[in-house]
């Protein structure tokens, strides 16, 4: 026996040893591979795609737009449902004024005043007469306020958009004018031959169709020219004299949003009637063109306005502005009225969603 043998290895040492050295080897491998995939997934640029995490900037920003742009219809949708709101109050209040007015603009060699046709309406065809034609004149009257109050509300954001404004709230009473003279550019191509339908109410129907048959739908845009003549400066008055007057009738220390019924009535009169007051003898004119076209086409709007002058005189322009004058108070006063209360309770329905 030798007392200094040589030592043998352990068989379970050596096996560890391998075992690890087997590990090692595989977790180097392993390494190699995935930076060697890493650099086969470069981009051309030379950097590591990253992928977006939800929650970061662009999906803050494209769901701030997403709300920006529901926000955006559903103020278009409350503007167009109180517009037609309007509109039916409008007529309601103001049909009467209104039968007087167009028999008084088309007939004016038949009566010798605003009392003289109510009376003869009244005598002829009863009350009933003087409110004849207003389902035509629903339907009609709330297309067109619908459609202006909705393009109104988005020229608004135009005109905040073109002077850098924070919001609507922000515009002075001379820029909400120019925004409704904006609007009736586009409200006036529905406003001509609705209009056009609400003269013939007093005339028989079958006008109307011989029209369409002769000169096919562009026959319903009759008076177009002068359609356009008359809204783009009048709803610059209108709109401008309903903001002042809101303005000069807000109490010290409230917000135009918070006026009652009352100076709401008066601020929408005083717009109709300013609206009425500055372009009424184009109205005359209008109204003329589109009647008489029952007859062949017109010769346009500047020729029709010398003829009348120079075989009716100046105050054939003005007949029928007293009804008109005397209508454009209740009946505009209630378009407010309605338009701005219907606006509230579906902007305050829309906040609670």
């Amino acid at each position: 026996m030798h007392l200094f043998a040589p030592s043998v290895p352990d068989a379970s040492a050596t096996h560890v040893q391998s075992v690890r050295g087997k590990s090692f080897h595989s977790a180097s491998s392993n390494v190699k591979r995935k930076t060697r995939k890493r650099k086969e997934r470069k981009s051309p640029s030379g950097f590591y795609p990253v992928p977006r995490q939800r929650g970061g900037p662009a999906d803050l920003g494209e769901a701030t737009a997403e709300r920006s742009a529901l926000g955006s219809l559903a103020s278009a949708l409350i503007d167009l449902t109180a517009g037609a709101a309007g509109g039916v109050a409008c007529v309601v209040s103001g049909q009467p004024f209104d039968t007087v007015k167009v028999k008084l603009q088309t007939f004016p060699h038949l009566y010798r005043g605003f009392l003289d046709c109510s009376l003869k309406t009244y005598r002829q065809d009863g009350l009933w007469g003087l409110y004849q034609g207003t389902t035509p004149a629903l339907l009609a009257n709330a297309t067109e306020n619908a459609v202006l109050f909705a393009c109104y509300g988005s020229c608004q954001q135009i005109i905040c958009s073109i002077f850098a404004l924070d919001g609507v709230s922000k515009l002075s009473d001379l820029q909400n004018a120019a925004a409704g003279s904006l609007a009736s550019v586009f409200s006036s191509m529905v406003l001509c031959p609705t209009e056009l339908v609400k003269l013939f109410r007093h005339v028989p129907l079958v006008q109307v169709k011989s029209i369409v048959q002769q000169d096919g739908l562009a026959g319903l845009f009759q008076g177009m020219t002068s359609t356009w003549l008359r809204e783009v400066p009048g709803y610059f008055f209108f709109f401008g004299g309903y903001e002042i007057c809101r303005t000069l009738l807000t109490p010290a220390g409230q917000s135009k949003d918070e006026m009652d019924a009352t100076r709401l009535l008066v601020s929408g009169g005083f717009g109709g009637a300013f609206f009425w007051l500055a372009v009424y003898p184009i109205d005359s004119v209008k109204s003329r063109i589109q009647v008489l076209s029952m007859s062949g086409k017109q010769a346009g709007f500047f020729i029709t306005l010398v003829n009348i002058v120079r075989r009716e005189g100046v105050p054939a322009l003005y007949c029928g502005l007293t009804p008109t004058v005397l209508r454009a108070f209740p009946s505009n006063g209630a378009l407010f009225l309605a338009y701005e209360l219907t606006k509230q309770v579906l902007t305050g329905q829309t906040s609670t969603h």
